[in-house]
């Protein structure tokens, strides 16, 4: 029985080709050395003794260098190729990183986070071009679901040894772990990834435009995109806001911290997977997975208004982790698959551009309301902007059908 069970979630890993598994071992490494993300807003406020105002202004920041970065990235992936832009942007944002340690003014910071971010993010619409491009037509989504997981794994290792570092040696050592790991495996990379053109289309200057006019017209698409915001800006509290809550309303260490986003990883690690894989052979509607998933995240920050209880810190966590099973790796599928083909990068930059505005909205809006009106009133907030996701995603739903009546007609 549990062989057979076994056998069937290793199936789950079968038949990508040999660029896919070397992407997704350097996302791993990668991720697994982003440990300066989790404590981010802890280091700010604890180790430099920034006000709430100040932490939300850096993270902002962060978050416009983030969307820069996502614009930038996706434009120039169709211009000189995902390749050079993967690895100019996580060498460059490796070196940066030994560097920002050493930056402890506010306004310092700002400059520093938002020029990190920018060269940092280039690289995530280049990576899923990469994705597109060396995985099998007929495999591409479960690719996008591998690459989270490794992601996914890196995070769950990630955070729980951060907590241990700073326990140890201190904040600095993070930024040395992070420079180090970006620039290790994007070494990898380029010593076992050849770079692999994408076909020139003819015509390709009337596309562009064809293109660029059919993206800002496409209701749906904006629609989904704002979705997109919506639900990460409601996790990225993972990041910002609620490791100080731990801390100030639970006592939580550092450490602690670490382990409830390592069961939040590991989740992931063994539940993913297998039911991406169920829901994709069942032809499960997308945007109706999103609905489910965006309710569950509304239902993750209901929950901490009962904050008599530390239990509650778990059940939000399963709750999130559950809404982002059914979120992103549909979110991603969805999005490319609105992208006209050789274009990719222009459309997966505006859906990474969703999320760089979350990291904005999720910090600034985020502390701003803790400094004001305390750490319930937030709950609150992102509690309704999930509710609102899920409205938006019945009426998505309802244009999706619409748009299908008339292609059907």
């Amino acid at each position: 029985m549990l062989s057979a069970a076994f056998n069937r979630y290793i199936n789950n890993f079968r038949g990508f080709s040999r660029e896919i598994w070397i992407l997704t071992l350097i996302t791993f490494i990668n991720r697994a050395g982003m440990m300066v993300l989790p404590f981010l807003s802890k280091y700010l406020k604890e180790d430099l003794h920034f006000t709430y105002n100040q932490v939300g202004w850096v993270m902002v920041c962060f978050g416009l260098g983030s969307m820069a970065g996502s614009w930038l990235g996706g434009k120039l992936s169709d211009k000189i190729g995902f390749y050079k832009i993967m690895i100019f942007s996580l060498f460059t944002s490796g070196l940066m990183l030994f560097f920002i340690q050493y930056i402890t003014t506010f306004w310092g910071l700002c400059l520093a986070m938002f020029s990190i971010m920018t060269i940092a993010d280039m690289f995530r619409p280049a990576m899923f071009v990469s994705l597109g491009t060396y995985a099998k037509p007929e495999n591409r989504a479960r690719a996008f679901t591998l690459v989270r997981l490794a992601v996914n794994l890196g995070f769950a290792a990630g955070p729980a040894l951060g907590g241990l570092i700073i326990m140890g040696i201190g904040y600095q050592g993070l930024f040395w772990v992070d420079g180090s790991s970006c620039i290790v495996s994007i070494l990898i990379f380029a010593m076992l990834v050849k770079e692999k053109k994408k076909p020139v289309l003819e015509g390709m200057q009337e596309h562009q435009e064809m293109v660029v006019t059919s993206v800002f017209k496409d209701r749906i698409f904006w629609l989904f995109l704002f979705v997109s915001f919506a639900t990460a800006m409601i996790f990225f509290q993972i990041f910002t806001t609620l490791p100080i809550y731990h801390s100030e309303m639970y006592g939580l260490t550092e450490f602690q911290t670490g382990l409830l986003m390592t069961m939040n990883g590991l989740l992931i690690f063994f539940l993913e997977m297998p039911l991406v894989s169920i829901f994709e052979r069942n032809s499960v509607n997308k945007i109706k997975l999103i609905f489910w998933g965006s309710l569950m995240m509304m239902f993750s920050f209901v929950v901490l208004l009962m904050n008599a209880w530390v239990g509650v810190l778990i059940i939000s966590m399963i709750l999130m982790t559950f809404g982002e099973i059914f979120i992103f790796p549909f979110s991603n599928s969805f999005a490319l698959s609105r992208a006209p083909k050789g274009h990719e990068g222009r459309y997966m930059g505006f859906f990474t551009m969703s999320f760089s505005l979350a990291h904005i909205g999720s910090s600034k809006v985020g502390m701003e309301i803790i400094a004001r009106f305390g750490y319930q009133n937030n709950w609150i907030f992102m509690g309704s902007l999930g509710a609102f996701a899920v409205l938006c995603c019945i009426y998505l739903q309802k244009l999706l059908r619409k748009e299908a009546s008339k292609i059907s007609y």
